[in-house]
């Protein structure tokens, strides 16, 4: 008789503490968004931060993603840790589900610039806006053997 077995841990400190590390320092992520007219999926890299919990991207209204995003809000994103050295499938990722919302990205400005000064090349054009992606859940695998699943609340 086979018995199955759950690989999803219950949610611990090193899991909280893993996946507001991975939100703090990813300065870039996939984000996965439905195109518009077709529905099927969409996968591009863009620049993220963080607000404390939720992810925010700064795109422009010229790329497919922005118009995914304003047909659609649902999306997620996927977070990894920057430079890891090793098999990339041994190193720990955040999925994270998410509702975008356009927020204003003026208060933002400081924090976004420290953290991608490149970024100030551009901040400014009129056709780029900034996006809270709402968290609604997330998958963090930490890891071989390491998978749990997360609510916001786990990395606020």
């Amino acid at each position: 008789m086979n018995k199955k077995t759950d690989i999803i841990r219950p949610t611990d400190d090193e899991a909280r503490a893993l996946a507001k590390r991975l939100l703090n320092t990813a300065r870039y992520c996939a984000i996965a968004t439905l195109e518009p007219g077709s529905s099927w999926p969409m996968v591009t890299r863009v620049a993220v931060g963080f607000d404390g919990i939720a992810p925010l991207i700064l795109v422009s209204n010229l790329s497919q993603h922005t118009a995914a995003l304003r047909a659609n809000p649902a999306c997620s994103v996927l977070l990894s840790e920057a430079n890891a050295k090793g098999d990339p499938l041994m190193q720990p990722r955040l999925t994270v589900k998410c509702k975008a919302e356009m927020t204003d990205k003026e208060p933002l400005r400081q924090q976004w610039l420290a953290e991608h000064p490149k970024a100030k090349l551009y901040f400014d054009f009129t056709d780029f806006e900034m996006f809270r992606l709402v968290p609604e859940t997330g998958f963090l695998n930490g890891g071989f053997g390491k998978a749990f699943h997360l609510l916001p609340s786990d990395w606020a």
